[in-house]
């Protein structure tokens, strides 16, 4: 339900998004699951993506498919936290058709977050985690 998730980003789909049977592609939900996360973090948690210490990488992702999404429309990506660690963060995102109550399709991303330069995990940096405590359910 849309209600559950704490931050709800406006993702128009695009033309390129649809695949030869008429429906948008699957490896497209991944890309709407790294635009709310990082809109986030960069517009709410200060996220420096070019120079800042401590950069998220991907360590895990996953996604169940519930329903179709189309071009044209507009994806509403919802956000919330599951597990947050010293390090890592569990984010659930739903993606829903328009105004639908159901999502089209769920998922889970993990974060890990490293030093830029020596790739190893660090904390999580205080700015970052404020806004990520905001999302937990």
């Amino acid at each position: 339900m849309r209600a559950e998730y704490p931050h709800v980003l406006s993702i128009p789909t695009r033309w390129m998004d649809n695949d030869v049977y008429g429906h948008v592609n699957n490896v497209q939900y991944y890309s709407y699951f790294d635009t709310v996360i990082n809109e986030y973090l960069i517009r709410e948690g200060g996220l420096d993506i070019h120079a800042g210490p401590a950069i998220g990488l991907c360590a895990e992702s996953r996604c169940e498919y519930h329903a179709a999404l189309a071009f044209p429309s507009v994806v509403q990506a919802g956000l919330r936290v599951l597990k947050l660690g010293r390090s890592s963060v569990t984010y659930e995102i739903g993606l829903f058709d328009g105004d639908a109550a159901e999502a089209a399709a769920t998922g889970t991303f993990v974060h890990v977050f490293v030093d830029r330069a020596t790739r190893r995990p660090v904390a999580i940096p205080d700015p970052l985690r404020a806004a990520l405590r905001r999302l937990e359910t």
